[in-house]
C-alpha cells in the first residue's frame, strides 16, 4: 500500500513556516497557524493506525509510516488532536522529501529554536515532538 503524500517538505518548507510564523506577533496567531498547517497534512487511512506506526512517548496518538522513494524519505503521519497535525506538519516540513543523509544533517533544535516553539509547549508535547524525531531521526539512520 503506497501513501498518501503531503505538501511537507515539498509545497511547504521549513522555511515557509519560519517566514509566516515571523509575521506574528503572539503565540495565539502562531497557534492558529500551526493548527491551519495540520488542516493540510491529508488523514492517514485507519488500516496503517497500527501499533508499528504508533510513536511512544506522546500524549496523543501519532502515527508515523515512511517509504524510500528515489532515494529519498517519503513519511506520513497522523494524530488525533488538531495541535499534534499541526507539529507534525511543522516536523515533515524538515524531513520529508530529503535524502537520509539530509535528513540526518538537519539541525532539527536549530529549527525548533528559530521557531521558538519547545518553551510554548506543554511537558507532554514537548516530550512527543521529541519522541516524533527521534523516531524520523531512527528511519533516516537505517
Amino acid at each position: 500500500m503506497s501513501l498518501t503524500p503531503n505538501p511537507f517538505g515539498t509545497d511547504i518548507t521549513t522555511e515557509d513556516i519560519l517566514d509566516t510564523l515571523g509575521f506574528f506577533d503572539d503565540w495565539e496567531e502562531r497557534y492558529k497557524y500551526i493548527i491551519d498547517l495540520g488542516k493540510q497534512l491529508p488523514a492517514m487511512p485507519d488500516e496503517k493506525k497500527v501499533d508499528d506506526h504508533l510513536i511512544r512517548g506522546c500524549q496523543s496518538q501519532v502515527w508515523i509510516d515512511h517509504q524510500i522513494v528515489d532515494g529519498k524519505l517519503v513519511l506520513e503521519a497522523d494524530s488525533d488532536a488538531h495541535i499534534v497535525k499541526g507539529l507534525l506538519g511543522v516536523v515533515l516540513a524538515a524531513y520529508n522529501g530529503k535524502t537520509p543523509t539530509e535528513a540526518s544533517a538537519f539541525d532539527i533544535d536549530s529549527y525548533f529554536a528559530e521557531i521558538d516553539l519547545i518553551k510554548h509547549l506543554s511537558p507532554t508535547r514537548g516530550n512527543g515532538i521529541r519522541a516524533m524525531v527521534q523516531k524520523i531521526q531512527e528511519i533516516a539512520a537505517s
